[in-house]
């Protein structure tokens, strides 16, 4: 790098220069190291689906302030990096370029033919995600990036597969499952966003059979309420509660369904809502008390079908239209109405407004009525989710393996009693009984020292270990199967077909072969099966109506069997058939801790950085990933995954609306690193995060022909969302542009002629105007280093005294270690409670109103001189100057790494008594300040507060009076003891700062006629010549109103028993201290009034 600072700070050229410097040093890559305590983070990999936004930059951010600070702190750090295949959204987002491109779908082309376009797709989101890492300084190993579908990944999901399968913890089953009808695919509980929605309810009346049905001359009918009419489709019965005094008269009778004519019974099931039409609940206010039961198309309606032995009849095809091919057993039966010909391939909304007015039409439609309820969506394609019976693949996550294990990772002291989980006395994650056997007889290495074993999960804030808690303790099977084409395949092959006694080539020594075949591969931990081996066998020998076997195959083994066989090709000769369906993202993403590392080899790696140390992540994913990693690092490994979880607040624009790539209303951060550069906006980030409250962030398009900015014309999107419209006009130059909604949904895409508009947003001003003072302040300082005739900037010993603790630049040095070293430790105690914004201001706080504001400014007359106070003062400057660029290193690394660069060069050996600063050739690698408590002089610290509490009053009396700002002007105080004294010895002090010149300090000082006064509580500080004594006692004479006015009123407010009897104790003494202030400075104007008379 070059070794001097331009005059203004230029971020690009900086972040460039420095970029290079920290590649060429490999300054990011790590080893293990036993000697070092290791500080792991594994990236939360963002999903390959389109480019970072500011949600990920904060994410991104606040990750390598944590690696930077203990890699500076002298721990083994590693940040490793990578991303994620994020299945249904990858391959929805392709999708549907594709059709914009192409005109196709993906059902047009093969599926290894369409993997290639996503794979391309995944090529080219990776590489640009990459590079946004880079450009942001993010400082990982990139040496050991990794990709949830990277050849070491799938290894681990293929052994974590068939583990679980081994384990009985993978089973396969008819389930309801969330339905995407958009994607079409299932989607896991945690993937189910809960909108409220206004809709209606229908209250459609069933004619009950034994009445004559709907053609009796005097029909009876039962009223069922819904908001689903479509769904009646596949009723099979209608319940009541055998409570209601009403209805339950009616439980054995039988309907017929309309359309349909299906007879179906009346149950009674407690589960049903008794109405009540003045109640306050909702639900019965609403109820009609007759329930409509689908069991195929709603989750309650399936557990009462199961309770009653109902029939389940599914009426939709995956896309959501109505079907009579996926379930709808009596579609042919004779009595089935016409219409519901008609019904076939509707879209269920559509089928939903023909059956209501089917059922107006007949007079069947007894009343509707508004009702807004809560609708769950898919968090991927936003539409709301069909309840769908569907063969799904599951993990047991309810077996105490996982979900158990997960509640004992818990802290203690972060555990709520609930009624979900009983904690026993001394209880960790660790069960000492169980635990170790458990993971003896898995192979399960030993805890890896006792700090891991004994420690447990803790969440920061603490108030997200309720959410991880009442997630374990309520948890149901994880839906893992997903009916799409980009992830992992299931490891499984499924036998479907029948073994035929005679005929078909399978003869008796074959069905044996077989048999023998499998179980050889089960005991050579090639191969899992479902059913067992006995159940296996029955069903090839006996059963001739079908068998269903399911068999995992460990493909990594595969090559190595008893017989010389492979399972999956010899399986496959003989008709069974891989799974077509993939695996959740979510199952790839859960072993991310451990995959990175190399599992299920036991490399240095894993064995040295599994745990981990934190995990920084958002909220919405507590229960989707964080929970999925601990339950797979717990049961694969003994032990947690990580040991900190941080719960950042999240990046909202300017409506509120959370920041996200399928939203498209995101910021890339590069947009903001071109404007303000890639420190200020980091800087700014950590600033704003809080542990209280989420980030709203307005942005503005920046126009790629003017470069101006300007407030961008809206849209709602029909999900409700406010977003920039796809397209703007510019107001300044009037030419059009894309915007990232635009791009980001496909309805503006950029070109040459219709560029897309970066944005931009004021809220990072704030770091880079900060970065500016700390160029700029860091040149002066430089430059006073820079003129010593030698390169020494250090001191062993104390500052100089010049005969007393206040001499020139003796409590100023002073003051300013003290500082810095209640700086120091201010800041370790925010980052490592992750309060990342305290850490930020501490560090501002420091370096600009202690070192620049008053520092600096302290030091200006002796800086320069070959003398005692000179030489402390540089030394000081130097080792201060040195310490703020470690402090802030790693939240702005690249403006400090230039800036360390400079300062080696100027001052190559710094430091102080009581200030530890390692020397390093880079700031990357340069030690953390250590600051030794001696050096926090309280003492020291009071008097400089006092010299700053009279200086302030000094300037702002020449700011009140318009004193131009280098003329001198007389100033005395009156003072007596410990602040007279004080005072005297920090004269020179005072005059450098205030631009004065002190007269007399001391308890007989009076004011003369013309100088105006500021009281400082037991001090009085005069500036003479400044006024005339009539206007002077006119001035005065209005403060004496002023404050006797608030005196009546502070003693009326004391003077009230129910006030100081009622009133907060801490506001009562607050009112007394005011009016004991405002005494005391009533006083001291009406002496000056008499000494004016």
């Amino acid at each position: 790098m070059s070794l001097t600072l331009s005059k203004t700070y230029e971020p690009h050229a900086v972040e460039r220069e420095v970029a290079e410097a920290w590649s060429k040093a490999r300054a990011f890559h790590a080893e293990v190291d036993p000697a070092k305590d290791p500080y792991v983070i594994v990236i939360p990999p963002p999903n390959v689906t389109a480019a970072l936004h500011m949600g990920h930059a904060l994410n991104n951010t606040i990750q390598d302030i944590l690696i930077r600070w203990r890699r500076m702190a002298g721990d083994n750090a590693v940040w490793i990096p990578g991303t994620d295949h994020a299945g249904i959204a990858t391959q929805t987002v392709v999708e549907k370029r594709v059709m914009q491109e192409e005109g196709k779908r993906r059902t047009d082309f093969a599926r290894d033919e369409f993997v290639a376009k996503i794979q391309a797709w995944k090529d080219e989101y990776e590489a640009r995600i990459t590079n946004q890492l880079k450009m942001m300084g993010c400082s990982c190993d990139f040496d050991r990036q990794r990709f949830t579908m990277d050849d070491i990944c799938a290894r681990a999901v293929r052994e974590a597969f068939f583990e679980l399968f081994k384990a009985g913890l993978i089973y396969r089953g008819k389930r309801l499952v969330n339905w995407d009808p958009v994607t079409q695919t299932a989607l896991a509980d945690d993937e189910v966003e809960m909108r409220d929605v206004d809709g209606h309810f229908w209250y459609m009346n069933y004619p009950l059979v034994e009445a004559g049905g709907i053609n009796s001359p005097r029909p009876e009918y039962v009223t069922v309420a819904t908001t689903r009419p479509e769904t009646m489709l596949g009723d099979t019965a209608v319940a009541v509660n055998p409570n209601d005094p009403e209805r339950a008269k009616y439980i054995g009778k039988m309907v017929r369904l309309p359309i349909v004519n299906r007879e179906i019974p009346i149950v009674g099931d407690d589960y049903v809502v008794i109405p009540d039409p003045d109640s306050d609940d909702a639900k019965a206010k609403y109820a009609s008390g007759f329930l409509k039961v689908t069991p195929a198309h709603d989750p309650n309606d399936y557990e009462i079908g199961q309770r009653h032995n109902l029939p389940i009849i599914n009426v939709m095809a995956p896309d959501g239209s109505i079907s009579k091919d996926h379930g709808w057993t009596d579609f042919e039966s004779t009595g089935v109405h016409e219409f519901c010909h008609e019904l076939l391939t509707l879209d269920r909304y559509e089928a939903r407004e023909a059956i209501v007015d089917w059922f107006r039409k007949e007079g069947l439609l007894a009343e509707v009525r508004p009702y807004s309820h809560s609708v769950g969506h898919s968090y991927r394609s936003h539409v709301p989710v069909e309840p769908y019976l569907s063969d799904q693949w599951y993990v047991k996550v309810t077996d105490e393996r996982l979900a158990g294990a997960a509640l004992r990772a818990m802290v203690i002291d972060q555990r709520s009693e609930s009624d979900g989980a009983v904690w026993k006395d001394g209880d960790s994650f660790v069960d000492s009984r169980d635990r170790k056997v458990a993971d003896a007889d898995r192979g399960l290495p030993p805890a890896a020292n006792k700090q891991d074993a004994e420690a447990g999960l803790r969440f920061y804030p603490s108030r997200y270990a309720k959410t991880f808690q009442h997630w374990h303790e309520n948890i149901r099977d994880w839906c893992i199967s997903r009916q799409l084409w980009w992830g992992h395949r299931i490891p499984v092959w499924r036998y479907d077909g029948k073994f035929l006694y005679k005929g078909d080539g399978w003869e008796e020594h074959r069905r044996e072969n077989l048999v023998k075949l499998i179980a050889d591969w089960v005991d050579e931990g090639v191969v899992a099966v479902s059913p067992s081996i006995d159940a296996i066998r029955d069903l090839v020998f006996h059963d001739s109506n079908g068998a269903n076997i399911s068999i995992a195959i460990n493909e990594d083994q595969d090559d190595a069997t008893s017989m010389g066989l492979g399972a999956k090709a010899y399986l496959e000769s003989i008709g069974f058939e891989q799974d077509p369906d993939v695996l959740d993202t979510w199952f790839s993403s859960a072993l991310w801790p451990i995959s990175t590392l190399g599992w299920p080899e036991l490399t240095e790696e894993l064995k040295g950085w599994n745990p981990s140390s934190t995990l920084c992540t958002a909220r919405e994913i507590i229960t989707l990933w964080v929970s999925r990693m601990v339950m797979f690092n717990l049961f694969f490994r003994g032990q947690l995954p990580f040991r900190d979880v941080f719960i950042h607040a999240m990046i909202q624009d300017g409506e509120g609306q959370k920041m996200s790539k399928s939203l498209g209303n995101g910021v890339d951060p590069l947009d903001i690193i071109h404007s303000h550069g890639s420190d200020a906006m980091r800087f700014t980030l950590a600033a704003m995060t809080t542990q209280t409250q989420d980030v709203k962030m307005p942005v503005q398009p920046v126009c790629p022909f003017c470069e101006q900015e300007f407030e961008p014309k809206t849209k709602r999107t029909a999900a409700g969302h406010v977003v920039a419209a796809p397209t703007q006009d510019c107001p300044h130059c009037s030419k059009t542009m894309s915007t990232s909604f635009g791009a980001a949904s496909g309805e503006a895409m950029p070109t040459d002629d219709v560029p897309l508009a970066r944005n931009t947003s004021a809220k990072f001003d704030y770091g880079r105007n900060f970065s500016n003072k700390l160029w700029n302040a860091g040149r002066f300082a430089m430059g006073i280093l820079e003129g010593e005739s030698g390169s020494d900037a250090s001191s062993d010993a104390s500052p100089p005294a010049g005969g007393s603790a206040f001499g020139f630049g003796g409590v100023a040095d002073r003051w300013i270690l003290a500082r810095l070293g209640a700086t120091v430790k201010g800041v370790d105690k925010a980052l490592g409670e992750y309060q990342f914004a305290q850490y930020a201001q501490q560090v501002y706080d420091f370096f600009w109103r202690d070192y620049c504001d008053w520092y600096l400014e302290a030091i200006k007359p002796v800086a320069r001189e070959d003398s005692d106070a000179g030489r402390s003062a540089r030394a000081t400057a130097a080792a201060c100057l040195d310490a703020v660029l470690r402090l802030l290193h790693p939240v702005m690394p690249y403006i400090t790494e230039k800036m360390w660069e400079q300062l080696n060069s100027v001052a190559p050996t710094r430091g102080v008594a009581g200030v530890t600063l390692g020397q390093s050739a880079m700031c990357i690698n340069a030690a953390w300040p250590v600051v030794d408590d001696e050096a926090i002089d309280g003492g020291v610290e009071a008097a400089f507060d006092r010299v700053q509490e009279v200086v302030v009053a000094i300037r702002n009396v020449r700011n009140q009076y318009n004193v131009p700002p280098k003329q001198t002007v007389t100033v005395s105080i009156k003072a007596d003891g410990e602040a007279a004294a004080s005072l005297n010895e920090a004269v020179s002090l005072l005059a450098t700062l205030a631009g004065c010149e002190v007269t007399a300090i001391g308890a007989d000082v009076t004011a003369s006629d013309d100088a105006a006064t500021s009281v400082l509580g037991a001090i009085e500080v005069y500036i003479a010549g400044l006024i005339d004594p009539k206007a002077e006692h006119e001035r005065l004479s209005k403060r004496r109103d002023e404050l006797a006015k608030a005196i009546n009123a502070l003693n009326g407010r004391l003077n009230n028993k129910g006030y100081v009897d009622k009133a907060p104790a801490h506001l009562v003494q607050q009112t007394r201290d005011e009016l004991e202030a405002k005494a005391a400075e009533l006083a001291t104007v009406e002496a000056k009034l008499a000494s004016l008379k």
